[in-house]
């Protein structure tokens, strides 16, 4: 399912435009500033290992910051144009309600508002893309978040209404401006442009909420008697009544790692090692074809752009294969708009990951493996 082309989902308004490229530029230096420090740091440290990691945790931290601020600017952008399309499944909402809480609760542990949900007692049921479905989530209580005191309450709620499911996220934070209501989900548009709030993104969140709310037939409208009342936010998607389908078992899995850039094939395999997995390396195309061919991967994380042979023949080729068909296999690479997608999609890949790869993107893919050839 693939949004309509309508520029009148997410209008670009004038004033929001100019304000957002000087919000962009203060936005893109404040992950700079501590990437270069932790580079001088590393620098002079002298190898002390204590040093260099903590200089690479900030770093990190940042670069997520500098990823995620390209990955919303390239939703918002699909999203106008109407590039994105649905995977539909139905899916128990409430499942995830809860898995979202739980991942945003974990990070508030050691300081933040209170996030609560009650578990749903019996299921309620949607036809959606599970991925868009828990971004929309996640962006509405990250948005709370934002805005919600330490001391202070989020709660999140869900029940089923008239043929409809209504989710709502309610905190008692600093409210929204009832003049400010009419233009919340505008792209660009924040609540508040204060000094005060410090970083507090690009304003694209309940813009991209919108968009991918009525992708998936729904609304979404925001509440709040005024500053300093809280805000509630509530989104109304169609009920499904069809069951859910069960999710598949995991078992101990083979995964081959292909790319050219060694230091990025040995991490990821390290990664993926320390997540349970066997693993195996390659950095050309023909390797990747010679490996494959012998140590037969329940999954492989194959780069596009290699010697020898690129990543989209070397997956037609995988797929040829007899033992090549059930294979999991993810594409890598700098490339991420639709086009990108649909080429690789075309070649045969289950997946399309953005370098660099975050954590939040590669478990759900993860637990999607399950082994075809191990014993």
């Amino acid at each position: 399912m693939k949004s309509p082309i309508d520029p009148n989902i997410i209008p670009l308004d004038q004033k929001y435009r100019d304000e957002f490229l000087g919000v962009l530029a203060h936005e893109l230096r404040n992950p700079l500033a501590p990437l270069r420090n932790g580079l001088e740091i590393i620098r002079r440290s002298q190898s002390d290992p204590k040093i260099v990691h903590e200089a690479l945790e900030v770093m990190d931290r940042q670069l997520q910051q500098l990823s995620g601020l390209i990955d919303g600017l390239v939703e918002a952008s699909n999203l106008r144009q109407g590039l994105v399309e649905l995977k539909v499944e139905t899916l128990n909402i409430g499942s995830i309600i809860e898995e979202s809480v739980k991942s945003i609760g974990a990070r508030l542990a050691e300081g933040g508002p209170k996030l609560i949900f009650t578990p749903l007692a019996e299921p309620l049921l949607v036809e959606g893309d599970p991925k868009r479905i828990r971004q929309i989530l996640v962006n509405l209580i990250e948005n709370a978040v934002k805005y919600t005191g330490r001391d202070g309450c989020i709660e999140v709620d869900a029940h089923g209404e008239s043929g409809e499911v209504e989710i709502s996220v309610k905190d008692d934070g600093i409210g929204i401006p009832q003049e400010k209501l009419g233009e919340i989900f505008e792209l660009f548009s924040k609540a508040d442009h204060s000094l005060e709030r410090g970083q507090d993104g690009l304003g694209l969140g309940l813009s991209i909420v919108r968009g991918l709310v009525e992708l998936h037939g729904g609304s979404v409208e925001a509440h709040s008697v005024g500053p300093g009342a809280g805000s509630q936010f509530i989104v109304r998607l169609p009920q499904a009544t069809s069951g859910v389908d069960s999710p598949r078992i995991s078992e101990k899995r083979r995964v081959l790692v292909v790319d050219d850039n060694r230091d990025c094939a040995s991490s990821l395999a390290m990664m993926l090692g320390i997540m349970g997995f066997e693993t195996e390396t390659a950095a050309d195309g023909v390797e990747a074809l010679r490996t494959a061919a012998a140590y037969r991967p329940d999954a492989i994380f194959l780069d596009i752009a290699m010697p020898k042979l690129n990543g989209y023949d070397v997956c037609k080729v995988i797929r040829e294969q007899a033992w090549g068909k059930d294979p999991v296999v993810i594409a890598l690479t700098g490339w991420g708009q639709n086009d990108d997608i649909e080429r690789s999609r075309e070649a045969g890949f289950d997946h399309h990951l953005v370098k660099p790869i975050e954590l939040a993107s590669l478990e759900p893919i993860v637990r999607e493996i399950k082994a075809v050839h191990s014993a």
